[in-house]
Protein backbone atom coordinates (compact mmCIF):
# COMPACT_ATOMS: atom_id res chain seq x y z
CA UNK A 1 0.00 0.00 0.00
CA UNK A 2 1.17 3.56 -0.59
CA UNK A 3 3.46 4.97 1.89
CA UNK A 4 1.48 8.29 2.01
CA UNK A 5 -2.29 6.47 2.11
CA UNK A 6 -2.36 7.06 6.02
CA UNK A 7 -1.91 11.18 5.57
CA UNK A 8 -3.95 10.93 2.43
CA UNK A 9 -7.37 9.14 4.10
CA UNK A 10 -7.12 11.03 7.21
CA UNK A 11 -7.18 14.40 4.94
CA UNK A 12 -10.40 12.82 2.82
CA UNK A 13 -12.08 12.14 6.05
CA UNK A 14 -11.51 15.57 7.27
CA UNK A 15 -12.80 17.00 3.67
CA UNK A 16 -15.91 15.73 4.47
CA UNK A 17 -16.66 17.16 7.75
CA UNK A 18 -19.69 18.91 8.82
CA UNK A 19 -19.86 22.61 7.48
CA UNK A 20 -17.31 22.10 4.74
CA UNK A 21 -18.14 21.07 0.87
CA UNK A 22 -15.97 19.28 -0.89
CA UNK A 23 -16.28 20.26 -4.62
CA UNK A 24 -14.70 17.19 -6.93
CA UNK A 25 -13.94 18.10 -10.88
CA UNK A 26 -13.93 14.72 -11.94
CA UNK A 27 -11.06 13.57 -13.53
CA UNK A 28 -10.52 10.62 -16.77
CA UNK A 29 -6.64 10.34 -16.54
CA UNK A 30 -3.92 11.39 -14.76
CA UNK A 31 -2.95 15.08 -17.17
CA UNK A 32 -6.93 16.00 -16.42
CA UNK A 33 -5.78 15.24 -12.33
CA UNK A 34 -3.01 17.00 -12.48
CA UNK A 35 -4.58 19.90 -13.87
CA UNK A 36 -7.59 19.78 -11.62
CA UNK A 37 -4.77 19.38 -8.82
CA UNK A 38 -3.53 22.97 -9.86
CA UNK A 39 -6.54 24.59 -10.33
CA UNK A 40 -6.99 23.74 -6.91
CA UNK A 41 -9.38 21.32 -6.28
CA UNK A 42 -8.80 19.45 -2.55
CA UNK A 43 -9.08 15.94 -3.91
CA UNK A 44 -9.16 13.86 -7.03
CA UNK A 45 -11.99 11.54 -7.79
CA UNK A 46 -12.60 9.96 -11.10
CA UNK A 47 -14.88 9.59 -13.18
CA UNK A 48 -16.36 6.29 -14.64
CA UNK A 49 -17.25 7.18 -17.60
CA UNK A 50 -14.73 9.25 -18.49
CA UNK A 51 -11.82 7.09 -17.62
CA UNK A 52 -13.32 4.23 -19.68
CA UNK A 53 -14.41 6.64 -22.40
CA UNK A 54 -10.49 7.43 -22.40
CA UNK A 55 -9.74 4.01 -22.23
CA UNK A 56 -11.53 3.13 -25.21
CA UNK A 57 -14.53 1.01 -23.24
CA UNK A 58 -17.80 1.88 -22.75
CA UNK A 59 -19.11 2.80 -19.27
CA UNK A 60 -21.31 0.65 -16.99
CA UNK A 61 -18.65 -2.02 -15.34
CA UNK A 62 -17.16 -2.50 -19.02
CA UNK A 63 -13.33 -1.51 -17.98
CA UNK A 64 -11.20 -4.39 -17.04
CA UNK A 65 -10.05 -3.90 -13.21
CA UNK A 66 -6.24 -4.17 -14.74
CA UNK A 67 -7.03 -1.18 -16.57
CA UNK A 68 -8.87 0.76 -13.68
CA UNK A 69 -6.36 -0.37 -12.02
CA UNK A 70 -3.41 1.14 -13.95
CA UNK A 71 -5.66 4.43 -14.79
CA UNK A 72 -5.57 5.12 -11.04
CA UNK A 73 -2.00 4.01 -10.13
CA UNK A 74 -0.57 6.47 -13.39
CA UNK A 75 -3.19 9.37 -11.50
CA UNK A 76 -1.41 8.73 -8.18
CA UNK A 77 1.54 9.40 -9.35
CA UNK A 78 1.20 12.92 -10.56
CA UNK A 79 -0.89 14.20 -8.20
CA UNK A 80 -0.42 14.70 -4.18
CA UNK A 81 -4.26 14.49 -3.19
CA UNK A 82 -6.47 12.18 -1.92
CA UNK A 83 -7.98 10.01 -4.56
CA UNK A 84 -11.31 8.45 -4.83
CA UNK A 85 -11.99 5.53 -7.86
CA UNK A 86 -15.20 5.46 -9.32
CA UNK A 87 -15.51 1.47 -8.86
CA UNK A 88 -18.90 1.75 -10.37
CA UNK A 89 -20.80 -1.59 -8.85
CA UNK A 90 -17.37 -2.96 -7.95
CA UNK A 91 -17.08 -4.65 -11.24
CA UNK A 92 -18.15 -8.10 -10.42
CA UNK A 93 -21.44 -9.31 -8.58
CA UNK A 94 -19.34 -11.59 -5.92
CA UNK A 95 -18.76 -9.27 -2.94
CA UNK A 96 -15.47 -11.46 -2.66
CA UNK A 97 -14.34 -10.29 -6.40
CA UNK A 98 -15.54 -6.61 -5.34
CA UNK A 99 -13.39 -6.20 -2.53
CA UNK A 100 -10.12 -8.28 -4.06
CA UNK A 101 -10.96 -5.40 -6.82
CA UNK A 102 -11.00 -3.00 -4.76
CA UNK A 103 -7.91 -3.97 -2.38
CA UNK A 104 -5.84 -3.73 -5.79
CA UNK A 105 -7.07 -0.05 -6.36
CA UNK A 106 -6.00 0.55 -2.37
CA UNK A 107 -2.47 -0.31 -3.21
CA UNK A 108 -2.58 1.58 -6.65
CA UNK A 109 -2.95 4.90 -4.57
CA UNK A 110 -6.77 5.30 -3.39
CA UNK A 111 -8.34 6.15 -0.33
CA UNK A 112 -11.63 5.95 -1.64
CA UNK A 113 -14.34 4.26 -3.60
CA UNK A 114 -18.14 4.54 -4.98
CA UNK A 115 -19.64 1.75 -5.24
CA UNK A 116 -23.42 1.87 -6.15
CA UNK A 117 -26.51 -0.21 -6.54
CA UNK A 118 -27.89 0.15 -10.01
CA UNK A 119 -30.69 -1.85 -10.52
CA UNK A 120 -29.34 -4.33 -8.15
CA UNK A 121 -31.27 -4.86 -4.96
CA UNK A 122 -30.29 -3.35 -1.79
CA UNK A 123 -29.00 -6.68 -0.32
CA UNK A 124 -26.43 -6.72 -3.12
CA UNK A 125 -24.98 -3.37 -2.41
CA UNK A 126 -24.59 -4.04 1.44
CA UNK A 127 -23.10 -7.21 0.48
CA UNK A 128 -20.29 -5.71 -1.44
CA UNK A 129 -19.78 -2.77 1.36
CA UNK A 130 -19.18 -5.27 4.08
CA UNK A 131 -16.78 -7.33 2.08
CA UNK A 132 -15.18 -3.87 0.69
CA UNK A 133 -14.49 -2.80 4.46
CA UNK A 134 -13.29 -5.60 5.59
CA UNK A 135 -10.79 -5.93 3.09
CA UNK A 136 -9.64 -2.50 3.42
CA UNK A 137 -9.35 -3.27 7.48
CA UNK A 138 -7.30 -6.38 7.07
CA UNK A 139 -4.94 -4.31 5.00
CA UNK A 140 -4.53 -1.99 7.01
CA UNK A 141 -6.22 0.88 5.09
CA UNK A 142 -8.87 3.58 5.60
CA UNK A 143 -11.18 2.95 3.29
CA UNK A 144 -13.79 5.98 2.25
CA UNK A 145 -16.63 3.89 1.04
CA UNK A 146 -19.17 6.23 -0.87
CA UNK A 147 -22.66 4.77 -1.55
CA UNK A 148 -24.41 5.59 -4.61
CA UNK A 149 -27.88 5.05 -4.89
CA UNK A 150 -29.25 4.91 -8.14
CA UNK A 151 -33.10 5.76 -7.47
CA UNK A 152 -33.24 8.71 -8.74
CA UNK A 153 -31.09 8.74 -12.20
CA UNK A 154 -32.32 5.69 -13.41
CA UNK A 155 -35.68 6.37 -11.95
CA UNK A 156 -36.11 2.19 -9.89
CA UNK A 157 -39.49 3.40 -8.50
CA UNK A 158 -42.19 5.81 -8.89
CA UNK A 159 -41.38 9.85 -8.74
CA UNK A 160 -43.58 9.72 -5.80
CA UNK A 161 -41.88 7.23 -3.86
CA UNK A 162 -38.55 8.25 -4.45
CA UNK A 163 -37.51 9.85 -1.58
CA UNK A 164 -38.96 7.22 0.91
CA UNK A 165 -36.88 4.53 -1.48
CA UNK A 166 -33.51 6.82 -1.32
CA UNK A 167 -33.86 7.21 2.87
CA UNK A 168 -34.49 3.32 2.77
CA UNK A 169 -31.48 2.45 0.87
CA UNK A 170 -29.37 5.30 2.56
CA UNK A 171 -30.05 3.54 6.26
CA UNK A 172 -29.28 0.49 5.30
CA UNK A 173 -26.05 1.24 3.52
CA UNK A 174 -25.08 3.26 6.24
CA UNK A 175 -25.71 0.43 8.46
CA UNK A 176 -23.55 -1.81 6.26
CA UNK A 177 -20.56 0.46 6.84
CA UNK A 178 -20.81 3.47 3.73
CA UNK A 179 -19.43 6.31 4.84
CA UNK A 180 -20.88 8.52 2.58
CA UNK A 181 -24.32 8.67 0.72
CA UNK A 182 -24.12 9.85 -3.05
CA UNK A 183 -27.67 10.40 -4.53
CA UNK A 184 -27.24 11.59 -8.34
CA UNK A 185 -30.18 13.55 -10.18
CA UNK A 186 -31.29 14.60 -6.46
CA UNK A 187 -32.12 18.49 -7.00
CA UNK A 188 -34.81 19.44 -5.15
CA UNK A 189 -34.16 21.68 -2.10
CA UNK A 190 -36.76 20.07 0.26
CA UNK A 191 -35.72 16.42 -0.36
CA UNK A 192 -32.04 17.13 -0.02
CA UNK A 193 -32.92 18.69 3.43
CA UNK A 194 -34.74 16.03 4.76
CA UNK A 195 -31.88 13.40 3.30
CA UNK A 196 -29.46 15.63 4.77
CA UNK A 197 -31.52 15.05 8.11
CA UNK A 198 -32.42 11.57 8.35
CA UNK A 199 -28.71 9.89 6.77
CA UNK A 200 -25.85 10.50 9.09
CA UNK A 201 -24.12 10.66 6.50
CA UNK A 202 -21.80 13.34 4.39
CA UNK A 203 -24.68 13.69 1.12
CA UNK A 204 -22.86 13.91 -2.22
CA UNK A 205 -24.76 15.26 -5.20
CA UNK A 206 -24.03 15.18 -9.00
CA UNK A 207 -23.85 18.84 -10.55
CA UNK A 208 -26.83 19.16 -13.33
CA UNK A 209 -28.59 22.17 -14.94
CA UNK A 210 -31.19 23.50 -12.14
CA UNK A 211 -29.04 22.27 -9.27
CA UNK A 212 -29.11 24.91 -6.40
CA UNK A 213 -25.75 26.55 -6.30
CA UNK A 214 -22.26 26.14 -4.02
CA UNK A 215 -23.90 27.79 -1.18
CA UNK A 216 -27.18 26.95 -1.20
CA UNK A 217 -25.98 23.36 -1.02
CA UNK A 218 -24.17 24.19 1.90
CA UNK A 219 -26.75 25.67 3.76
CA UNK A 220 -28.78 23.00 2.90
CA UNK A 221 -25.84 20.48 4.87
CA UNK A 222 -24.57 19.06 1.53
CA UNK A 223 -20.72 18.31 1.52
CA UNK A 224 -19.61 16.73 -1.93
CA UNK A 225 -20.52 18.06 -5.13
CA UNK A 226 -19.23 15.62 -8.29
CA UNK A 227 -18.84 17.09 -11.66
CA UNK A 228 -18.82 13.38 -12.80
CA UNK A 229 -18.23 13.07 -16.05
CA UNK A 230 -19.24 16.89 -17.36
CA UNK A 231 -16.12 17.95 -17.65
CA UNK A 232 -15.22 14.65 -19.49
CA UNK A 233 -17.97 15.42 -22.85
CA UNK A 234 -17.01 19.20 -22.49
CA UNK A 235 -13.53 18.64 -23.70
CA UNK A 236 -14.42 16.10 -25.78
CA UNK A 237 -17.22 18.20 -27.35
CA UNK A 238 -14.64 21.29 -27.44
CA UNK A 239 -12.11 18.63 -29.20
CA UNK A 240 -15.04 17.35 -31.49
CA UNK A 241 -15.96 20.89 -32.64
CA UNK A 242 -12.54 21.83 -33.30
CA UNK A 243 -11.60 18.73 -35.33
CA UNK A 244 -14.84 19.53 -37.26
CA UNK A 245 -14.46 22.55 -38.19
CA UNK A 246 -10.40 21.61 -39.39
CA UNK A 247 -11.51 18.53 -41.53
CA UNK A 248 -14.19 20.43 -42.77
CA UNK A 249 -14.42 24.51 -43.38
CA UNK A 250 -10.52 23.95 -42.71
CA UNK A 251 -10.56 26.56 -39.74
CA UNK A 252 -8.25 26.93 -37.14
CA UNK A 253 -9.94 29.15 -34.90
CA UNK A 254 -11.58 26.92 -32.35
CA UNK A 255 -8.59 25.16 -31.52
CA UNK A 256 -7.44 28.35 -30.40
CA UNK A 257 -9.90 29.52 -28.49
CA UNK A 258 -9.44 28.75 -24.60
CA UNK A 259 -6.25 26.06 -25.14
CA UNK A 260 -3.98 25.25 -21.44
CA UNK A 261 -0.41 26.78 -22.83
CA UNK A 262 2.00 23.74 -23.83
CA UNK A 263 4.87 25.48 -21.47
CA UNK A 264 2.02 25.53 -18.76
CA UNK A 265 0.55 21.99 -19.60
CA UNK A 266 4.38 20.41 -19.78
CA UNK A 267 5.62 21.98 -16.87
CA UNK A 268 2.73 20.11 -14.42
CA UNK A 269 4.75 17.07 -14.84
CA UNK A 270 8.16 18.74 -14.88
CA UNK A 271 9.13 17.01 -11.34
CA UNK A 272 8.67 13.60 -12.58
CA UNK A 273 6.34 12.87 -10.14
Amino acid sequence: MNPEHPARAKTFRTLHAPGRLLRLPNAWDAGSARLFEAAGAEAIATTSAGLAWSCGYPDGNALPGRVYVAAVAAIARVVSLPISADAEGGYSDDPRAVAENVRALLDAGAVGINNEDGTDAPDRLCAKIEAVKTAAARAGGDLFVNARTDVYIKALVPPDRALDETLARGRRYRDAGADGLFVPRLADPAAIRTVVAEIDLPLNLLTQPGLPTIAELQALGVRRVSAGSSLTALAYGAARHAAASFLGEGTYDAMYERPVAYAEMNGLFAKGR
